[in-house]
Formats: C-alpha cells, sequence, structure tokens
C-alpha cells in the first residue's frame, strides 16, 4: 500500500504521515528529509536551496526520481511530500492533502524550528513562492487543484492522532488492506 501525505509547510505532513506509518507499521519516507539533506550537503539553507531550485530543475529532479525510486521498489510506504500527490497519484493508494491557516502553519513552523513566529511567516511564503513556480514550470501543476486528492483535511483545530484516526477510517471504508503487493 502507498499513502501519500501532501500538503504546505506546517500544515502537519511530517507528523501525521510519522504516526500513521507506526501505526499501520509501514515505512515512512519524507520528501522533505531528502531536501534537506541536499541543502546540509551544499551547506544553504532551505530557501537558498528552494531558490537555486528555481533556476536549475536538475535540483527538483534528482529528489523527485529518488523518491519515485523508492515508491517503485517498496510495498507498504508512508510518503509525505509537498508534491509527491501531483507526481505520484497515479501510483498511490490513498493521497492526502493537508492544510491550515498561515498564521497556524507559522506558529507551528516557529516552534518546531525554534524561530520567531514573523521569520517562520517569511519562510513558508517564501517557500510557497517557490513551489508555486517551480511546481507549475516544470511539472504544469497548479498547486490550487486539489483534484487528485483522495482526501483534503484542514488540520487547524485536530490533532495529528485524530487526523490518523480519519485517514484510518477512510482505508477501512475503501476496504484498502496492507499486502505484500500493491
Amino acid at each position: 500500500m502507498l499513502i501519500i501525505i501532501s500538503g504546505p509547510p506546517g500544515s502537519g505532513k511530517s507528523s501525521v504521515a510519522k504516526i500513521l506509518a507506526s501505526s499501520l507499521k509501514i515505512e515512512y519516507v519524507s520528501a522533505g528529509m531528502i531536501f534537506r539533506k541536499m541543502a546540509e550537503e551544499k551547506k544553504l539553507s532551505l530557501i537558498e536551496l528552494n531558490k537555486m531550485a528555481e533556476k536549475d530543475f536538475n535540483i527538483d529532479k534528482a529528489i523527485d526520481m529518488e523518491l519515485f525510486n523508492i515508491i517503485r521498489t517498496s510495498k507498504n510506504l508512508v510518503v509525505e511530500s509537498h508534491i509527491a500527490g501531483w507526481l505520484f497519484h497515479n501510483y498511490s493508494d490513498l493521497t492526502v492533502y493537508l492544510t491550515a491557516s498561515l498564521h497556524t502553519r507559522a506558529q507551528r513552523v516557529a516552534k518546531r524550528d525554534n524561530i520567531s513566529e514573523a521569520e517562520a511567516l517569511d519562510q513558508i511564503i517564501k517557500r510557497e513562492e517557490s513551489h508555486r513556480d517551480r511546481f507549475l514550470r516544470y511539472y504544469g501543476i497548479d498547486m490550487l487543484d486539489l483534484s487528485v486528492f483522495d482526501l483534503v483535511i484542514n488540520t487547524e483545530n485536530i490533532t495529528p492522532s485524530s487526523i490518523v484516526n480519519v485517514i484510518v477510517e477512510y482505508l477501512k471504508g475503501k476496504q484498502i488492506q496492507l499486502s505484500p503487493s500493491r
């Protein structure tokens, strides 16, 4: 089974995906971790690497290809990624989009990264602008089109564990089971 969790920064993707993978006892993979690792290796901030990626498609392509190779070779997996829902929905059993208000997301990122809310807000806005531009230019993906997602969940006033419960109930209703192959 492949479950993809997408959404903007601070929407709860990582928290939900980790809890879901643990709950289902399947592997968890984060495209964000791949991106962060690349930024660290290049000694760049996330914003700096996003800016580089705006000019060099090979950065996004390398991350997306690495993620695709993981998806192709894994049997049971929860993938967390800003763009995977659009790119790989045809390979998934379930695609979920998480969202929340910009203010809430900035509060979450500030707390997570131990930065001011103003700095988190600035980072989120810059990252989202960069993502929107790159995904449209490189892939023809309009990030406002959520039609590829099976579930769209506003995480504003719901805990990650409760979101996982919603996803698990959806899986039960769809009679999607863990299986050795897809």
